[in-house]
């Protein structure tokens, strides 16, 4: 998967970090040339520094080859403009970090994938909406080792099995279910259902495996 990020700050920088450790191909753009010296230097990636609100920068990053935008620097406007922008290229996914509230709804307008407020910004919850996209929801728990995921299960392999025939194991436990806007607290003998919204407390390393097993 390849990946743009613009700003090389706090955040930006952590996630270019996080998801080159896991193998993706990452470019990181920053405007700042002391902020560009850092990220080259401690970086395995291809940093740019440039304006990502403009064209030839983003062109310059190969975006019309990127599976994900991320606008992560502290500028709500340049935020902004940067996915107006990248809009035009197909982007499959496109992710801005907003500073301010107030903001949120005009991002959203514009048809922003995912709008990520300041309470959410750590950039391990930016890498997990990237690397996890099947994942409805994710709730990163405790000092990260463990995970509580909302999964709609669509895999075969476990549709019309009992709970108590999938859970709990040594790696996850389903801690709730979700039939008919109904929250249930699932006992062995329910069964699953092709939709079905579960809750899965899960340990991270594992979050991968647990999460092909319930979905394609």
């Amino acid at each position: 998967m390849y990946t743009v990020i613009m700003g090389g700050g706090r955040v930006g920088l952590a996630l270019a970090s996080a998801l080159v450790s896991v193998g993706h191909d990452v470019t990181l753009i920053e405007n700042d040339e002391n902020l560009c010296a850092n990220a080259a230097a401690g970086l395995d990636a291809l940093v740019i520094c440039g304006n990502g609100t403009d064209t030839k920068t983003l062109e310059e990053a190969n975006i019309r080859d990127a599976d994900v935008f991320v606008a992560a620097t502290g500028n709500d406007e340049a935020n902004l403009l940067s996915c107006i922008l990248v809009k035009d290229y197909n982007i499959k996914k496109v992710i801005a970090r907003v500073s301010n509230p107030d903001h949120e709804e005009a991002f959203k307008k514009v048809g922003i994938d995912d709008v990520i407020s300041p309470e959410l910004t750590a950039a391990g919850y930016l890498e997990k909406l990237i690397t996890r996209p099947k994942i409805a929801d994710l709730i990163v728990i405790g000092k990260g080792n463990a995970e509580l995921l909302d999964i709609s299960v669509n895999n075969k392999k476990v549709i019309g099995k009992r709970i108590g025939d999938l859970s709990p194991t040594d790696n996850y436990i389903i801690s709730a279910i979700y039939k008919n806007g109904e929250i249930t607290i699932p006992t062995e003998d329910m069964v699953l259902a092709e939709g079905d919204k579960i809750s899965i407390l899960v340990k991270s390393p594992a979050v991968k495996d647990v999460t092909s097993k319930f979905t394609k």
